[in-house]
């Protein structure tokens, strides 16, 4: 259904994707995946990758919430050629400055009578779709307003009403497209009623301005989610009627919670900044989304780069992929795992204690690095290791008072100065003749109240002097 190309908007020789969000909310994962996707498939076939702000509809629309857009895709480390912070000739970014070329647009389709003003109000047509239900039809619009002579428009617009713009669905036709993720598709027109392409208010719809900056940006690819698989065919009419170029579509499932149902807050955290405030590393989100309806054998770590090589859009799924908190926790344990020292600090600075020195925190970092996913688990450490006397359960209890005032007695001794592990197993060892189990357990008890966690020298090393022989101590007078 497309004509041949305007000679001023020749579609680049590679391959150019587009990630195009409104800014009316926090940035979902479903639609963090859906960047990712179109980066990955720009980067691998060496092309360009784009961002716009959707943003006609004014009253949903905030600065403030494109801004956290724009923050939370470079925080997952996504980098676009041109957008609404890295202008080119192509631009604006923005599509509420691009007003004047949709009324360009809108004008020429009136020219050509693609378009005709639709006086419907609001209730007439929820009346009109009611009616259509109950008779057991598919809802669309009646062409009410189709067939207006200019006398009919003239008497209504005297009546003071604003119309939308609809475009003329023709009849009869077949808008068939080739979609890279499902495959051959076929839209019958008579199924598609007449739609809006400009509201009252003179704004551009989502049909119309999202199909026709696509084709003026030079965009090849589109994908999205599976959601807008069924505004295709009205796009492609636009622009056949436009005489601009269509992109090839595909249309990626859309990301569902355990129980199958679409990803919502009912599931928990759904937005990239949530996941961000609870201190998940920016690599482990792109890994797990990665392989979320994306099949790959690269099954280890990955940079964006190695993604980008990786990444095949043939391999993207058709079922709804399943977004699991459990799967992505492996993945920040890794992510954990390769931080460098500079990392770790800025990722654990909220919540390390105020005061400590660069050695102090240093030697914390390493002690509890292998026990912590999230930052909210170096609090409990936290309290463990600088914190006052702890508070034993029962059964740990009964492991102290079995090992003895005389073991702790000989644990204090051995840590009155620098307390180093080696040094204290072997005074309590002299002392009491204990070995494995016997001779370890109580030493952790003492010094951490828990029976398993981070390995005990590094643990002592970052305890502040004399803490150690401090919870010794307290053991070698009571025993308990």
């Amino acid at each position: 259904m497309c004509a041949s190309h305007d000679p001023d908007l020749m579609i680049s020789p590679h391959i150019v994707t587009r990630f195009a969000p409104s800014p009316t909310g926090d940035l979902h994962l479903g639609n963090a995946r859906t960047a990712l996707f179109n980066e990955l498939l720009a980067r691998h076939a060496g092309g360009r990758f784009l961002l716009r702000i959707e943003d006609t509809d004014a009253q949903r629309s905030s600065e403030a919430h494109t801004r956290g857009l724009i923050a939370d895709l470079r925080w997952l480390g996504l980098d676009w050629d041109a957008g609404p912070d890295r202008e080119d000739a192509l631009g604006p970014y923005r599509q509420s400055e691009r007003a004047s070329m949709y009324a360009a647009d809108f004008a020429a389709l009136e020219k050509r009578a693609s378009v005709y003003p639709c006086y419907c109000s609001a209730l007439e047509l929820e009346v009109s779709r009611r009616a259509q239900l109950a008779s057991g039809k598919p809802p669309r619009y009646a062409g009410t307003c189709r067939n207006l002579d200019a006398a009919e428009r003239a008497a209504r617009a005297a009546r003071g009403l604003i119309p939308t713009l609809r475009f003329r669905v023709p009849a009869g036709e077949r808008i068939e497209f080739a979609d890279f993720v499902h495959g051959a598709q076929s839209f019958l027109s008579d199924d598609i009623g007449d739609f809006v392409v400009r509201r009252a208010d003179g704004t551009a719809a989502f049909f119309f301005c999202n199909a026709v900056d696509d084709a003026r940006m030079g965009v090849t690819h589109v994908l999205r989610g599976e959601d807008h698989l069924a505004n295709t065919p009205r796009q492609l009419m636009i622009l056949a009627a436009l005489q601009l170029p269509a992109p090839a579509y595909g249309h990626v499932s859309l990301l569902v919670g355990p129980d199958g149902a679409p990803l919502s807050k009912r599931h928990g955290a759904t937005s990239v900044r949530e996941y961000r405030e609870r201190g998940f590393a920016a690599a482990a989100i792109i890994n797990h989304l990665f392989r979320l309806g994306h099949a790959s054998s690269e099954h280890g770590f990955l940079s964006l780069a190695e993604m980008a090589q990786a990444f095949d859009a043939t391999h993207l799924g058709r079922a709804p992929a399943r977004f699991d908190e459990q799967q992505l926790l492996v993945w920040q344990k890794d992510a954990v795992h390769r931080m460098d020292a500079v990392e770790l600090r800025r990722w654990l600075g909220p919540v390390l204690p105020a005061g400590l020195n660069d050695a102090a925190v240093d030697a914390f970092i390493e002690a509890v690095r292998p026990n912590i996913v999230l930052p909210e688990d170096a609090k409990v450490w936290i309290d463990i290791i600088f914190g006052g006397p702890l508070t034993l359960a029962a059964e740990e209890s009964a492991v102290i008072r079995s090992a003895g005032s005389g073991y702790f007695s000989a644990a204090a001794a051995a840590a009155a100065g620098r307390a180093e592990l080696p040094v204290i197993l072997a005074a309590v060892r002299a002392a009491t003749g204990k070995t494995g189990a016997a001779l370890y357990k109580p030493l952790r008890l003492a010094l951490t109240g828990r029976p398993h966690g981070p390995e005990l020298a590094p643990l002592l090393k970052a305890m502040p002097a004399g803490k150690a022989r401090e919870r010794f101590a307290r053991f070698a007078e009571t025993g308990s």
